[in-house]
């Protein structure tokens, strides 16, 4: 049977809609490019690893496995990212809500603290990577982890749900704020699309909405 292969999402907003806080010619050459490469390479990978398997070539399987987790990992990462942000004229950057807004008040104190939390450990990543606000499903808390190359949140926990993530990788922000990931991590919030995390939190942790 052969396996299914994914497709290249569409972004929900046009290349340049998150200026001046990210350049369209970065958000175009991360889809077009970046995404799509991890899209090209999984499929790829899992069309050798059926040949490999077919052919009862172990090794090729083992390789091929480091491949698909990274290609997928990119895959499923950036699916996220771009649902995580909005133009500021359709609710970027406005502050979340309701149960989400109480929890993030809970466990972090403010969300100002929250966001100083966030950049510090995605400038703090070495490397590449990704900063995660996460809920765990366990303990219905909210956890800020941070992942490397393209390792998803659920590495780090199978109980972890992302909730918003942060692509800390060059190619999200060099074109545009050289090697100052600060900055770029400062004000990628002007555009952080907060309605997403909130309806993901309350689905996940069966929270009726706010009205």
């Amino acid at each position: 049977m052969a396996s299914k292969t994914i497709t290249l999402p569409d972004l929900p907003y046009a290349y340049d809609a998150l200026e001046p806080f990210l350049s369209g010619e970065i958000m175009q050459i991360h889809h077009q490019k970046h995404h799509q490469a991890y899209v090209t390479n999984y499929n790829k990978s899992l069309e050798l690893l059926s040949q490999a398997i077919a052919n009862g070539d172990s090794n090729a399987v083992v390789k091929l496995h480091s491949a698909i987790k990274f290609n997928g990992g990119g895959h499923i990462n950036h699916s996220i990212f771009w649902k995580n942000l909005a133009p500021v004229q359709n609710g970027g950057g406005v502050p979340p809500q309701g149960s989400l807004a109480s929890a993030i008040d809970r466990e972090f104190g403010s969300l100002d603290k929250l966001i100083q939390k966030m950049n510090v450990e995605g400038a703090s990543v070495q490397g590449s990577g990704w900063v995660w606000l996460g809920l765990d499903k366990e303990s219905k808390k909210l956890e800020v982890e941070t992942t490397p190359n393209q390792d998803t949140l659920e590495t780090k926990g199978a109980s972890l749900i992302p909730l918003l993530g942060i692509d800390v990788w060059e190619h999200a922000y060099y074109l545009q704020y050289k090697n100052v990931r600060p900055d770029y991590l400062k004000n990628i919030w002007s555009v952080m699309n907060w309605k997403y995390a909130s309806d993901i939190y309350e689905k996940e942790s069966n929270v009726i909405p706010s009205l």
